[in-house]
């Protein structure tokens, strides 16, 4: 089987895999980014989730993986200077 057949049987598995939702705010380069971060964010989150459910990884590792994501989230939101409070008006 070559790689593109490989590719077409994989891509209903991907995209359960790794949802992505169309982005429906403000059009900026910024938004975009951050919005593909925070889907990012929410599968990581997922996964750490169903792993520690699972018996995976203990309690505090989840804990300690989500607060590190959250910083980088946090982080990536201050880098692209994106304002939390933009929604607000």
């Amino acid at each position: 089987m070559d790689e593109s057949q490989n590719n077409q049987q994989n891509k209903p598995l991907n995209r359960f895999l790794y949802p992505y939702s169309s982005y429906h705010g403000e059009v900026k380069l910024q938004n975009l980014v951050f919005n593909a971060n925070l889907q990012e964010f929410a599968q990581r989150i997922n996964y750490i989730c169903n792993l520690e459910t699972n018996g995976k990884i203990s309690s505090i590792d989840a804990y300690t993986q989500i607060k590190n994501l959250w910083q980088q989230l946090q982080s990536s939101q201050e880098n692209l200077q994106i304002d939390s409070n933009s929604d607000e008006d």
